[in-house]
């Protein structure tokens, strides 16, 4: 095994926190992988006008019961699930709540398009109502993009950069790549980085109205939740600074008229060029699992540029569904939250890559600590 490249203050994950179909708190979403839980279960028809009759929900999430009354009126589920994550992030210890608040401490949010449900309400009632510039102002924010991370800084005191990234399934990669270069040019010292996505009738709707099992695959039950990072630099003089891992490289490219493998593969060898690691010195690798040729080309990439004799596979989309723009989060997580239950991962270089159906791939090399 190579000796790790030396790079001054390369950012490392501290912290990280998950509202998942396994449960809430990074506890949950641990125990559920660990147990190889599926959680796709019917929906309550009296509740879910869905175009399916299954998906995988955060349990007993309601927006109200985990926030409170105050300030949660109209808001939706998607900024719901995203202001609980931060939540239980900062509350999981002192340190993370006094290093990734304030001034200096910055969100980056990835997302499909935000709550499809928000915007296609606030559609309906600006041509229901008795005029069509009758609707409730109250509900406007949630029909922008960026009102999840917009709500999250507000509510949790985050008075850095506040940005939110549409990739879809690669949005947690996006996300990642965006944070590393705020830290590097010196624009935050903190950043909270995740992605999120919510489960609604309009969602599961559009979801199949845009399905075409020839190009996507065989369709997969809906997910939804949020998975979230605190990202810092390397300060090996903080020994209160709880390192789990360092970013080595993120990578991301958009394949062409479907060509995944060419466009992956080059991000591949990129990351890897990057973060002075070969190939065989990868240790876990987690895929997208993106269904139908995508998800082919998506393995063929990685085999043609190698990996460990016997790398650790961590799977996870059979049990949460398609989670959308937490997908990638949720495989960082899968990856950190399986190196806490093995020893000997200290060391090790892990792998996760990503595929999303509009052409977005990426890909990142994580040292484990």
């Amino acid at each position: 095994m190579s000796e790790p490249a030396t790079v001054v203050n390369r950012p490392v994950i501290t912290a990280w926190s998950a509202l998942s179909p396994f449960g809430m708190g990074r506890a949950a979403f641990a125990e559920g992988l660990r147990e190889r839980r599926r959680t796709t279960a019917p929906l309550d028809p009296d509740q879910w006008r869905a175009a399916g009759r299954s998906a995988s929900l955060v349990p007993g999430f309601d927006v109200r019961a985990a926030l409170g009354k105050k300030g949660t009126r109209s808001m939706d589920r998607v900024t719901g699930l995203a202001v609980t994550t931060v939540s239980r992030l900062l509350d999981d210890s002192p340190r993370n709540r006094r290093v990734a608040t304030g001034e200096n401490a910055a969100l980056v949010l990835g997302t499909t398009i935000g709550s499809v449900q928000s915007q296609m309400d606030f559609t309906r009632d600006s041509f229901t109502g008795e005029k069509p510039f009758f609707v409730d102002p109250a509900r406007f924010p949630n029909a922008v993009m960026n009102c999840a991370a917009g709500q999250s800084a507000i509510w949790h005191q985050l008075r850095g950069p506040n940005t939110t990234i549409a990739g879809g399934h690669a949005a947690g990669l996006y996300a990642l790549n965006y944070s590393r270069r705020l830290l590097n040019f010196g624009r935050a010292q903190t950043v909270l980085c995740g992605g999120v996505e919510e489960f609604s009738h309009a969602r599961s709707w559009l979801d199949m109205h845009t399905h075409n099992p020839e190009t996507d695959g065989e369709a997969v039950p809906p997910g939804e939740g949020c998975g979230l990072f605190l990202i810092e630099r390397n300060s090996p003089l903080d020994p209160e600074q709880p390192v789990l891992a360092e970013i080595l490289a993120v990578e991301m490219g958009i394949a062409l008229d479907g060509e995944v493998r060419p466009a992956l593969v080059s991000c591949l060898k990129r990351a890897l060029r990057r973060a002075q690691v070969r190939p065989e010195e990868i240790w876990a690798l987690s895929t997208s699992e993106a269904p139908g040729p995508s998800g082919e080309q998506e393995r063929a990439a990685v085999d043609e540029v190698g990996t460990g004799a016997a790398p650790v596979r961590l799977t996870q989309h059979s049990l949460i569904g398609d989670t959308g723009a937490a997908a990638a989060a949720f495989q960082v997580a899968a990856v950190l939250a399986h190196a806490e239950d093995h020893p000997e991962a200290a060391g090790q270089v892990a792998l996760v890559t990503s595929v999303d159906r509009d052409g977005a791939v990426g890909c990142a090399l994580l040292r484990l600590s």
